[in-house]
């Protein structure tokens, strides 16, 4: 499966429903829907729509539709319907002018002090008319599912994108563990070697007032417990199945940004440990340098679904 990121664009339109002609009663008008889908990081599927009136009552089916797609992510879906008639103007079928001249006869037969309409009012009638009667429900659908689907197409590309840099983290994150893993045995011999030196330094000021066997016996043991509170072996090879993790959660795709998530917080406990534990520059450097990967990881990582 692919790695999806949350951040996606795709929009798209469509003409004007079937029904509307000029045997109807109502106006013949073109119109186009257009509908656009952009998604940006969330914890969960956050799905809004904003969407004019007549397209409103298909509101549970686009969002049926996007729930079956998307596991996560802020969605907002935006519609609109635009009229392509010449000059923006929807022109009244004559059958529709005769049925509102009726209806403003009768309005009038019992109230004479209203209105007449205007050829703006007549206008604005003819245009709501044919949106209104005009069934979007089966173009709103396919469309949808077209813009969707392109959605995902975007959220795929982007996230192949984001698999690709976390991987080249992961390959300098395992270079660094490289470097420090044998930086740790040198450091404690080093440090054994330094307890001698004094001890024997200590037994010629001693003048012999100290058991010698005793004074070893101590130097060594400070340099034992030395070793154990510097030792960051258990350290990388934790951080070295956790990288293991990442790799095949990368590779297996599909919904796996909260595991990525849980691993980018374990692997920035290891890399804290080690520069906890860090006896010299070397090893701190490698310990700042992975906590900068880390992070560079964790951004990205928000925008994996």
């Amino acid at each position: 499966m692919a790695v999806y990121s949350m951040t996606g664009y795709a929009s798209g339109q469509t003409a004007s429903p079937a029904g509307t002609t000029e045997s109807d009663a109502r106006p013949s008008a073109a119109g186009r829907l257009g509908l656009e889908i952009r998604s940006v990081n969330s914890r969960f599927l956050d799905l809004t729509f904003k969407l004019p009136e007549e397209l409103r009552q298909h509101e549970a089916g686009l969002r049926e539709l996007l729930g079956e797609r998307l596991k996560r992510g802020k969605v907002e879906v935006r519609g609109a319907i635009e009229s392509t008639a010449p000059g923006g103007v929807v022109e009244p079928s004559a059958r529709f002018l005769q049925r509102l001249n009726g209806v403003q006869d009768s309005i009038r037969a019992w109230l004479p002090e209203a209105r007449e309409l205007s050829v703006a009012d007549v206008l604005r009638l003819a245009g709501g008319d044919s949106a209104a009667h005009g069934d979007w429900g089966p173009a709103l659908t396919e469309l949808a599912t077209r813009v969707a689907d392109e959605l995902l197409a975007a959220r795929a590309r982007e996230g192949a994108r984001l698999a690709t840099m976390l991987s080249g983290r992961v390959a300098q994150l395992r270079k660094l563990a490289e470097q420090a893993a044998p930086l740790v045995p040198q450091l404690v011999e080093q440090q054994r070697t330094r307890f001698l030196e004094r001890w024997q330094e200590a037994m010629g000021l001693a003048a012999g007032s100290t058991l010698p066997e005793a004074a070893q016996d101590r130097a060594l043991s400070e340099a034992t417990a030395f070793a154990i509170r510097i030792d960051v072996a258990e350290e990388l090879t934790r951080l070295d199945s956790h990288l293991d993790e990442i790799e095949r959660l990368l590779k297996k795709g599909g919904d796996i940004g909260k595991r990525l998530d849980f691993l980018i917080q374990e692997l920035h406990r290891e890399a804290n440990t080690l520069g906890s534990k860090s006896a010299t520059l070397e090893l701190s450097r490698i310990g700042v340098d992975m906590k900068v990967l880390i992070e560079q990881m964790r951004e990205q990582v928000q925008n994996i679904e």
